[in-house]
C-alpha cells in the first residue's frame, strides 16, 4: 500500500508516509478514511518525499469537488506536505488551492522544516461529540 496512515486521537494528529506512485484513488482513500475516523480537525503530517503523483488535470477537479464537499466538516486542521520533487511541488501549491478550505496548508521539500512549521500551528479544537 503506498499510503501508511497513523492517527493519533491522543495528540490530534494524522502522520502520513507515502511511497510509491500516489493516485487518485489512494488520496481519495486517505481522505474517507481521515474523515471517518473524526480526525478533520487533527494536524496532518504527509511526508510524500518518497513518493510521486499521478494526478491529472481531471484528478485535480476531483480533488477540489471532494474539498468542498468536506467545508461542512470545519475545523480542519492544518496540513504540511512534503513532496520530494519540484514537479510535486507544483502539483502541491495547486492543491493547497483547491475547494476553499479554510485551513492552513503549507507543501515543503524538507521535513525539518514541515516539522517546524506544523508544530507552531494552533491547535484545532475538535468539536464536541454529539
Amino acid at each position: 500500500m503506498p499510503l501508511h496512515i497513523d492517527i493519533d486521537h491522543d495528540q490530534h494528529l494524522v502522520h502520513t508516509r507515502a511511497e510509491g506512485l500516489i493516485s487518485l484513488d489512494e488520496i481519495l482513500d486517505y481522505f474517507d478514511r481521515v474523515a471517518v475516523t473524526d480526525a478533520m480537525p487533527y494536524a496532518k503530517f504527509f511526508d510524500a518525499s518518497k513518493a510521486r503523483f499521478s494526478i491529472s488535470d481531471d484528478d485535480m477537479m476531483v480533488l477540489g469537488a471532494r474539498v468542498s464537499a468536506y467545508a461542512s466538516m470545519e475545523p480542519r486542521g492544518p496540513i504540511a506536505l512534503i513532496v520530494g520533487s519540484d514537479q510535486d511541488y507544483i502539483l502541491g501549491k495547486r492543491f493547497a488551492n483547491l475547494g476553499g478550505a479554510k485551513r492552513p496548508l503549507q507543501v515543503f521539500q524538507k521535513v525539518d522544516d514541515a516539522r517546524k512549521w506544523l508544530d507552531a500551528q494552533p491547535a484545532v479544537t475538535p468539536p464536541p461529540s454529539p
